[in-house]
C-alpha cells in the first residue's frame, strides 16, 4: 500500500488546517493512472520536525472506493503564524501500519500579528499539452521521461518558498485531449490523480498550504455554465471539484466554495465562486444577469464593506478587467458577458471608505498571458497566466479590434510578450507599514514585473 500523491494542507487560517492524503495500490502512476486502496489513516501532527514532545494525533479516517480513497480531516486548536509539522500513518488496519515521510504547513498570522506574508497564484495547468504537445498526439498518450517528474515551475516555486499557494482554477482539463474528455465520476477522478501524482507538485504542496478555486476546465468543459446540456453535469462537476481539493472540511453539510481569510492585521483576502451560481452565459447582458448569484454578491459586499485591513484583495477565477477576447461571454469584462454586473459592482467599490484603488486589489487566473491592468475606475487587476508554458499565449491589448476592449478604456501598464508559463507572487513586508507587492514570474521563477502601490 502506498500514498503516491502524497499529503497536501489546504484552507489554513490562524487556527486552523484541513490535511489531505490518498491511499494507493501503487507508488506512481502506473498505465496512465493511480489506483486507490482500501485502508486505513490518521495523521500525527507536532511543533516539532523530529515529533519531540507533544504529538497530536487525528482519529482513523477511512480511505474506500466511495471518496476515490481520499482521506481528509480538519486540525483545529492550533497557534497563530505557527508552523507545523505533519505524516501520514496508514495501513491496511489498525493493526498493521507504516508511517510516511515528515510534511509541514504554518497557520496564518491572523488579525493580531503584523506579520509579512508570500502568496503565490497560478492556474492553467493543462496536462494534455504539457505531456503530449498541443496537437495531443505523442503516442500511446503517456508522459515522456522528460516530463514525468512534472510542470517545471514546480520547483522554481519550491525554491522561492511561499507562504501559501492559490489554485485560481483550471487546475485539470477535463476536456483535454479533445478526443477522449473525461465524461463520468472516474474519468474525472482519474484527471486529478495523473496531475497530482507528478513528483514535483508532490515535493512543493508537502511544505506549501493552499487554498483552491475551480474554473471551467475542471468544472465541466470550456466556458461551461450550469444551463449547458451535457457531461460532466452541473452537479458532479461541483462534487467532484469538493472531492478531490482540502477545501471543505468532511463535517461541513453545506460547504460553500465563496469564503474570506484574513491572513494578517493589515491583509484580507476574499475567495469567489465562478460557476456554481451563475446565469447562462448566452443570456442577454444586464441587471437580471449574475455571474456570482444574489446571495454572494450580497454576502461579498457586506463582508468587504465590514473589512478595517489596511489591503482587500479579491480573488476570482476570471477576470474583472481584462481586456480579453472579443467573442467570449464567460466573464465580468466580456462585453454580452457578465459586463453589467462587473460595472455596477465597481461603481460600488468607489462609493465605500476603505475601498479605493490604493487598498483593494484584484487578482485572477483563466487568462493564459500575464498582466497588469487598471480599469477605468483606477481599480487594478493582476493575471497570473498559465503555470506552463505550453498553455500560454500572447493577450488581447486594451485598443485591439479582437479584443473586448476597442475603445481602449483599460490601461495596461503590462502584459507578458513574448509568452511564458510562471506565476503571480504576492508579498507583504513585515511591520505594521511594511509594503505590499505584486510580482509577475515566468516558469524559470525570474521576476518579470513588479508592482508595489
Amino acid at each position: 500500500m502506498f500514498h503516491a500523491q502524497g499529503e497536501m494542507s489546504g484552507e489554513p487560517t490562524a487556527t486552523s488546517i484541513l490535511l489531505q492524503s490518498r491511499l494507493t495500490a501503487v507508488p506512481e502512476l502506473t498505465d496512465g493512472d493511480v489506483p486507490g486502496a482500501d485502508g486505513v489513516a490518521r495523521f500525527e501532527v507536532a511543533a516539532s520536525e523530529d515529533f519531540s514532545g507533544d504529538v497530536r494525533t487525528t482519529g482513523w479516517l477511512q480511505a474506500r472506493a466511495k471518496t476515490d480513497h481520499i482521506v481528509r480531516t480538519r486540525v483545529g486548536d492550533l497557534l497563530p503564524g505557527t508552523r507545523y509539522y505533519y505524516r501520514l500513518r496508514f495501513g491496511q488496519d489498525e493493526e498493521s501500519t507504516t508511517t510516511g515521510p515528515v510534511r509541514s504547513f504554518a497557520t496564518l498570522p491572523g488579525a493580531e500579528l503584523d506579520r509579512g506574508i508570500r502568496i503565490a497564484m497560478g492556474n492553467c495547468m493543462n496536462y494534455a499539452f504539457f505531456h503530449f504537445g498541443k496537437d495531443e498526439k505523442r503516442s500511446g498518450l503517456q508522459p515522456g521521461p522528460e516530463t514525468r517528474e512534472g510542470y517545471p515551475v514546480f520547483s522554481a516555486l519550491l525554491e522561492a518558498a511561499p507562504d501559501l499557494f492559490v489554485g485560481a482554477g483550471d487546475n485539470v482539463y477535463y476536456d483535454h485531449p479533445n478526443a477522449s474528455r473525461a465524461r463520468s465520476r472516474e474519468e474525472l477522478r482519474r484527471k486529478w490523480r495523473e496531475q497530482f501524482v507528478q513528483p514535483r507538485l508532490v515535493r512543493f504542496f508537502a511544505v506549501t498550504p493552499g487554498y483552491w478555486m475551480k474554473d471551467d476546465h475542471d468544472y465541466r468543459i470550456n466556458d461551461s455554465d450550469p444551463a449547458w446540456d451535457g457531461q460532466p453535469s452541473h452537479t458532479l462537476g461541483i462534487q467532484t471539484f469538493l472531492e478531490q481539493m482540502p477545501i471543505a472540511d468532511p463535517a461541513d453539510a453545506r460547504p460553500l466554495t465563496y469564503r474570506h481569510h484574513r491572513v494578517t492585521r493589515r491583509l484580507q483576502v476574499w475567495f469567489v465562486e465562478g460557476r456554481d451560481f451563475r446565469d447562462a452565459n448566452q443570456s442577454p447582458d444586464g441587471p437580471d444577469k449574475s455571474l456570482w448569484g444574489a446571495e454572494q454578491l450580497a454576502w461579498l459586499k457586506r463582508s468587504l464593506a465590514a473589512s478595517d485591513a489596511d489591503y482587500k484583495i479579491l480573488m476570482s477565477p476570471t477576470p474583472m478587467v481584462g481586456p480579453d477576447d472579443a467573442y467570449k461571454k464567460d466573464n465580468h469584462a466580456n462585453t454580452g458577458g457578465f459586463r453589467h454586473e462587473g460595472r455596477e459592482f465597481f461603481k460600488w467599490l468607489s462609493e465605500q471608505a476603505g475601498l479605493g484603488p490604493a487598498r483593494f486589489f484584484i487578482v485572477c487566473g483563466d487568462r493564459h498571458w500575464k498582466y497588469h491592468s487598471v480599469h477605468p475606475s483606477g481599480y487594478s487587476e493582476f493575471s497570473c497566466g498559465a503555470l506552463n508554458r505550453e498553455n500560454a499565449r500572447l493577450g488581447r491589448a486594451p485598443g485591439n479590434p479582437g479584443s473586448d476592449d476597442p475603445g481602449a478604456e483599460v490601461s495596461q501598464p503590462y502584459t507578458d510578450s513574448p509568452p511564458s508559463g510562471g506565476y503571480l507572487m504576492i508579498t507583504l513586508e513585515d511591520g505594521p507599514a511594511g509594503a505590499l507587492h505584486f510580482d509577475l514570474h515566468d516558469e524559470s521563477g525570474a521576476l518579470l514585473y513588479r508592482h508595489s502601490p
